[in-house]
């Protein structure tokens, strides 16, 4: 818990109106610390997920078998996997998201510019009538909550410190 001494009522309330002049730029800092604990765990199950060659899911698909994340789906979920900017809601509330961008290199009739990888990614984390659930970023999440907090708790209470010295 940071801590600190004051003379007057002066210094204290000069102190006070410092953090609250920093606590857009502290929130921005912990809640990007934070985000990066479950991006780094999201990142590292997708590394570990199976994948196929594409011709397996081909075959799979003619003789009306679920197909596997293929290997070029994900190469395209680690490519495009990221963090956005922080926004505030209408609510007041600070908030960055997790997620993945673009397309994929697998062309298809439907999708000829590749899938979209918000696509896979669903299809990978809940499944569908075509691929079994793999799920890796619910996994990451529920692993990684408890850390997560404690990692911006800490930066909140190190920024804390640095203003109010």
């Amino acid at each position: 818990m940071a801590k600190m001494t004051v003379q007057g009522i002066e210094e204290y309330a000069l102190k006070l109106s410092k953090l609250g002049e920093k606590s857009q730029e502290t929130a921005g800092k912990a809640i990007y610390a934070g985000a990066e604990v479950v991006a780094d765990s999201i990142k590292q199950n997708l590394e570990g997920l199976g994948s196929v060659d594409d011709k397996y899911n081909l075959v799979a698909y003619k003789q009306g078998k679920k197909s596997k994340l293929s290997e070029k789906q994900k190469d395209g979920l680690k490519k495009s996997f990221g963090i956005t900017k922080m926004q505030i809601d209408s609510d007041g509330f600070y908030n960055v998201k997790l997620g993945f961008d673009g397309y994929n290199d697998v062309k298809t009739k439907k999708y000829p510019s590749g899938q979209p990888n918000q696509l896979i990614a669903r299809i990978a984390e809940s499944g569908s009538t075509f691929m079994n659930k793999t799920p890796f970023i619910r996994t990451a999440v529920n692993q990684t909550r408890k850390r997560a907090q404690e990692v911006m708790q800490r930066v909140i209470e190190e920024e804390t410190e640095k203003i109010m010295r």
